[in-house]
């Protein structure tokens, strides 16, 4: 058996590389046991991708230990993994065909180490599923198919592996590619191959298996060389989370750089770009790089530095894009696929974390579609949880809006995790946004933005002169409180302190910019409008505007933060509220609480928001 699965990597059947050098990265997945690591140790054995003495030394190390070859002892070098027989990170290989030059991804198969699996495979473009025909499908099979569609890998293959131990029946192949086609299709796979082999007797690894004569489709090399090559990055849409605006000043040097990683795309001098959810628009000025020549255009992969030509307030977590090419989504609901690997269940009304590229934004689970859990026949259950390793169809409701692509768009900026607590306990992939009610606001917004005349002031400079962020303080509660006397208390205190601040009371704008507004109750909508693009206008001035409003909800609050983005919103809530979330700042102040503590308080944190510079 031995001298017989050597001899199929002799040098004779080696394959010769052609010099084009494309690359694609594969991911090998499947249940613990079911041949994984075998299929790609028959693979470097039998495309001579091997390192020269390398099988011998694996061959004298069984001698050794009087333990029988196995071609996964080419991959599982840590002592840990051998001793156990299962592979438990994510191991990289390489082997080469005619074709191209693959990296391979041995991911494990055990259960508990599904987060590894996950890590492993968000960096292939296709996969490999090993399905063992004696066991039949199990299910971390299921399992790990919802991973690879979850992660938005499309192309699949499915390898039928030990047909020697069922004596090559078609009658087992069939069944098992019925089945798991049919599974497949619940989740909007079709694999491009199903393949019957036996890795370990080498047949159908890189040529058609005499031992299989019913069998006329592609041999497992064949059948990777057909996969596909992802465009190339720079020929996607420019996508670039915002990771920090960095200013200078030192020896006259008043550039202001907007830095991130380019994620897709290219960008060049002169573009025009747009930041969202902020719609803010502007051009490219220069490409910035630390002991680099000067660029005239970057590709993805890089992390530049940009000047712009007109100055525009962002901050990090926004998404710039080109504006003449096809736009991400902008929503605070999205249809999601997650699988959860954290301790505790993903709970319905708990606040978590969504990181995605540079953002990060308080979550919550609005909606469980379908849940499906491998272990119980994949069933769809009724549930208001997510349990661990369970895979679940769901709508995430975020604390504001993000921009973000469908991952069958744009993988970079579709996928993300979940963080509960300090930890990530959970990942997965948008499917597509939602409209939620903040949709025509955002429009009206863009169209504001698209005409705005900007102060020839950069926010920035004004910021250090009057050693403030513009900030908008939203005093709301129940009728009994007093709303108008905190008002006016802390903007008395920010101007004693030296700040630039402002208090409007709700009947200014009534009787002013809402004088046309003749039914005041039906006009709600309109009127929170008018008085966040009165905030907008007084926020881009620099100051910090103090506003009291009677009773006030989350769904004002979101749509208050939508006109005023990006500037921040702190919300100062009296007695009794009718939040249920609140925005991302809330300040809650108990019936009965006087002025004098109060006051304190919003300093305070004003201070903690970096609302208010120290001196």
């Amino acid at each position: 058996m031995e001298a017989h699965t050597l001899g199929r990597s002799s040098t004779s059947e080696r394959v010769d590389v052609d010099k084009s050098g494309e690359q694609m990265n594969i991911v090998i997945v499947g249940h613990v046991d079911h041949g994984k690591s075998t299929v790609i140790g028959r693979l470097l054995a039998d495309t001579g991708s091997l390192p020269d003495g390398k099988l011998d030394a694996v061959k004298a190390f069984c001698a050794l230990n009087s333990r029988p070859f196995e071609y996964a002892f080419l991959l599982d070098a840590l002592k840990d993994e051998q001793s156990q027989g299962i592979t438990i990170d994510t191991a990289r290989t390489f082997f080469k065909s005619s074709k191209r030059h693959y990296i391979v991804l041995d991911a494990p198969g055990h259960i508990e180490f599904l987060k590894n699996m996950v890590t492993g495979a968000a960096r292939a473009e296709a996969a490999l599923l090993v399905i063992d025909a004696k066991e039949g499908i199990r299910e971390n099979s299921r399992r790990h198919g919802y991973l690879l569609s979850m992660l938005g890998i499309r192309q699949i293959s499915v390898l039928v592996n030990k047909m020697d131990l069922v004596d090559y029946s078609q009658e087992v192949f069939n069944s098992i590619r019925e089945e798991y086609t049919r599974f497949l299709a619940r989740i909007d796979i079709t694999p491009k191959f199903f393949i019957p082999i036996s890795a370990f007797q080498g047949e159908n690894m890189i040529g058609p298996s005499a031992k299989i004569p019913w069998y006329s489709g592609h041999s497992v090399l064949a059948a990777v060389d057909a996969f596909e090559k992802e465009p190339p990055k720079p020929h996607q849409p420019f996508r670039m989370p915002v990771q920090d605006v960095y200013k200078f000043t030192a020896m006259g040097d008043d550039r202001r750089i907007v830095a991130g990683r380019v994620e897709s795309g290219s960008i060049k001098v002169g573009d025009e770009v747009l930041f969202l959810p902020s719609n803010k628009k502007s051009r490219i000025k220069s490409i910035e790089a630390f002991n680099e020549p000067i660029r005239s255009e970057v590709l993805s992969g890089y992390t530049p530095g940009f000047t712009l030509t007109e100055q525009v307030y962002i901050n990090r977590g926004e998404l710039m894009v080109k504006a003449s090419e096809p736009q991400p989504s902008v929503s605070r609901l999205i249809r999601a696929n997650i699988f959860w690997m954290g301790r505790k269940p993903l709970e319905m009304g708990r606040g978590y974390f969504l990181k995605l590229g540079t953002s990060k934004i308080p979550v919550r689970l609005k909606r469980i579609n379908y849940l499906i859990d491998a272990s119980d026949s994949l069933e769809k259950r009724d549930k208001a949880n997510i349990e661990r390793h369970d895979v679940a169809d769901c709508v995430l409701e975020l604390s504001r809006a993000i921009a973000f692509d469908a991952i069958a768009d744009m993988e970079a900026t579709g996928r993300f995790v979940i963080v509960d607590q300090y930890e990530i306990a959970g990942g997965g992939i948008i499917r597509e946004a939602l409209p939620d009610d903040q949709e025509d606001l955002r429009s009206e917004v863009a169209q504001r933005e698209e005409k705005f005349e900007r102060s020839a002031i950069v926010p920035e400079k004004r910021m250090q002169r009057l050693n403030q962020r513009p900030t908008l303080i939203l005093i709301t509660g129940e009728g009994s409180t007093d709303r108008k006397g905190v008002g006016k208390a802390i903007e008395e205190e920010l101007f004693e302190m030296g700040r630039f601040a402002y208090y409007i009371g709700m009947a200014n704008l009534l009787y002013s910019v809402d004088a046309d507004l003749k039914d005041k109750g039906q006009s709600r909508a309109e009127h929170l409008r008018r008085l966040g693009e009165v905030a907008y206008l007084m926020l881009e001035a620099g100051l910090l505007l103090v506003v009291s409003a009677r009773d006030l909800d989350d769904h004002d609050l979101k749509a208050l933060e939508t006109v005023i983005a990006p500037y921040p919103l702190l919300t100062v809530c009296m007695g009794g509220c009718k939040l249920d979330e609140g925005g991302e700042e809330v300040l809650y102040c108990p019936s009965g609480s006087q002025i004098s503590q109060v006051v304190p308080q919003i300093i305070a944190k004003l201070q903690h928001m970096g609302s208010i510079f120290n001196p």
